[in-house]
């Protein structure tokens, strides 16, 4: 029920799925598989490169980063929407709304800068091979994650505390089948033009900034692996770097999507399903299909457990 103006938001009805009520039994059970194989492949992928001293490399020390950042990811939005989809829609708490804002925010723009940073990675190893490993060392890659860490706690709680200080007076309705940005501050009675402000202004650095990095990481590779004489040497060259451009267009794209056209909105519970469902689920199937040494790690570490049994 939608509240009065002169009440605050303790609640948050979120409508979810509308048109798939007679289909929740099947959607909750595809959800849970999702769910599922999404964060054990993930653990899985995180044990192996652990496991394997042959994947201590900073491509792979990123990867598992990348990781934590779906199953961070795929925790904070997955379960609330079982709730969500089997009681055709839920009610949620201001403050646990609040909550799940933070840490998708904290999770989508962590990604933004861990695709960044290993694009960054596959630019040194294929555009500056004799400065590699000076560049790309252990210390570099330890603080460039921690950085990347504290920066999306910090901002994103910064950002977090400025809605805060906005007044809810209702509706307490949201559309969609988690708490976004936008749906949100649709629910303030104050004057959002600051709110809005900050965001975009935090888009910048977190958002449009890692895709320029990429951008143009990828133009310094490609033109690289032009200039390699054999066709069977670009190829060789281009599949170190192939899975993670899939990855980045697969992320850049469904997310750019929902913020270029933000009236359509059926299609962009669609599309916040592909960056906040697919997503976390494609990233390690990607990553391990298109990658040798992932696949032959998997292999020892079968093989060691299957010996230990």
């Amino acid at each position: 029920m939608p509240y009065n103006n002169s009440h605050m938001v303790t609640e948050i009805l979120l409508l979810g799925f509308q048109n798939l009520h007679s289909f929740k039994i099947y959607v909750f059970l595809l959800l849970l598989i999702i769910f599922c194989v999404t964060v054990c492949e993930n653990l899985l992928l995180i044990l192996v490169v652990s496991y394997s001293r042959s994947l201590h490399s900073p491509m792979y020390f990123f990867l598992t980063q990348l990781s934590f950042s779906d199953i961070l990811l795929t925790t904070t939005i997955v379960p609330n929407m079982f709730c969500v989809v089997l009681h055709e829609g839920s009610l949620i708490s201001f403050n646990g709304c609040l909550t799940q804002y933070y840490f998708f925010g904290v999770s989508e723009a962590l990604e933004c800068l861990l695709l960044t940073v290993m694009s960054y990675d596959r630019y040194q190893a294929i555009c500056n091979p004799l400065y590699y490993t000076s560049v790309m060392d252990r210390t570099f890659c330890i603080k460039a994650i921690l950085l990347c860490w504290v920066m999306m706690f910090i901002a994103t709680g910064t950002f977090l505390v400025t809605i805060r200080h906005l007044d809810f007076c209702g509706p307490n309705i949201i559309d969609h089948f988690f708490c976004d940005f936008a749906p949100i501050i649709e629910l303030s009675c104050s004057d959002i033009f600051f709110v809005k402000l900050e965001d975009i202004i935090l888009a910048v650095p977190f958002a449009l900034c890692p895709f320029i990095v990429i951008i143009f990481s990828y133009v310094s590779i490609i033109l690289t692996i032009l200039k390699i004489p054999s066709v069977t040497g670009r190829q060789k060259t281009f599949s170190t770097c192939s899975s993670h451009l899939a990855v980045v267009s697969l992320y850049y794209g469904s997310l750019m999507s929902i913020y270029l056209f933000p009236n359509m909105n059926n299609g962009k519970k669609m599309l916040s399903l592909l960056y906040t469902v697919v997503t976390p689920l494609l990233n390690p199937i990607i990553y391990s299909l298109s990658n040798r040494d992932i696949r032959q790690a998997f292999t020892k570490l079968k093989s060691k457990m299957y010996f230990a049994l």
